[in-house]
């Protein structure tokens, strides 16, 4: 019979939470009073939220492949490695700032701050709790920040079409391509992974290093988490097809 033993608390790198929450807050900060500055109040929160998911989205889908790649022994159960924790650090930088920035300016978004709190427990029982289990957690960041920087593009380019005619025309243009990317990999590659994730975990085969009660809980949050995500893509596709109808039957009528 094999024994759990639980890995101690690690606290080695502590010291790269402040260094990346400290370049989070900096970037908010910057992007709040400089960049968007001319933007109107209602939707500089909004900007430098997503001017902070586009320092996090790119870098963390590098971070997190050359972490992967970096591991000649990487699989479900696998001992986490100093560069995936550091991958994941940065991950929890950025999500522990942009949970600051809803609770601040949108509190009554439960549905952000849950999804970051969720997010969040992912990350540090990975991390700090269990120390193994960050090639699959690093897999799923990749999938869902892969598309980041054309959701964010996309996302700031939809605050301004309304008085922006450049801003509408990135959005027109966009839009298309970019549901359809995120669609395979929110609705297709996500799901497929999770798949041989769950079927990994369910054999019994990381029960010594990861509890049960763990990759439970990652499992439930990832797969409400892609759930959410395949009904949010479906809504769009529904109003882009109406937007595009509606502008063919003006154009013939």
């Amino acid at each position: 019979m094999k024994t759990l033993t639980l890995a101690p608390i690690q606290f080695s790198s502590l010291p790269n939470l402040p260094l990346f929450f400290a370049t989070f807050l900096t970037a908010y900060l910057t992007a709040y009073f400089a960049v968007f500055r001319r933007w109107s109040p209602k939707l500089r929160p909004e900007a430098a939220s997503c001017f902070i998911s586009l320092l996090h989205g790119t870098p963390a889908v590098l971070f997190a492949s050359l972490s992967i790649l970096s591991d000649p022994n990487r699989g479900f159960a696998s001992p986490n490695t100093d560069p995936q924790d550091s991958a994941l650090d940065y991950s929890i930088a950025y999500f522990s700032m942009d949970l600051v920035h809803y609770l601040i300016f949108y509190p009554s978004d439960l549905l952000f701050i849950g999804h970051h709190l969720a997010t969040l427990f992912v990350f540090v029982t990975c991390r700090y709790l269990v120390a193994h289990g960050a090639f699959a957690i690093l897999v799923l960041l990749i999938l869902a920040e892969v598309t980041s920087f054309c959701q964010n593009t996309w996302t700031l380019a939809s605050a301004r079409r309304g008085d922006l005619e450049v801003a509408a025309k990135v959005y027109e243009i966009l839009s298309p391509p970019f549901y359809a990317f995120y669609s395979v990999v929110r609705g297709v590659a996500g799901p497929i992974f999770m798949y041989e994730m769950i079927r990994f975990y369910l054999s019994g085969a990381a029960d010594h290093v990861i509890p049960r009660w763990v990759w439970l809980s990652w499992v439930v949050v990832v797969v409400s988490a892609i759930s959410v995500s395949i009904l949010w893509i479906s809504n769009l596709w529904v109003e882009l097809y109406r937007e595009r109808t509606g502008k063919i039957v003006k154009k013939v009528t």
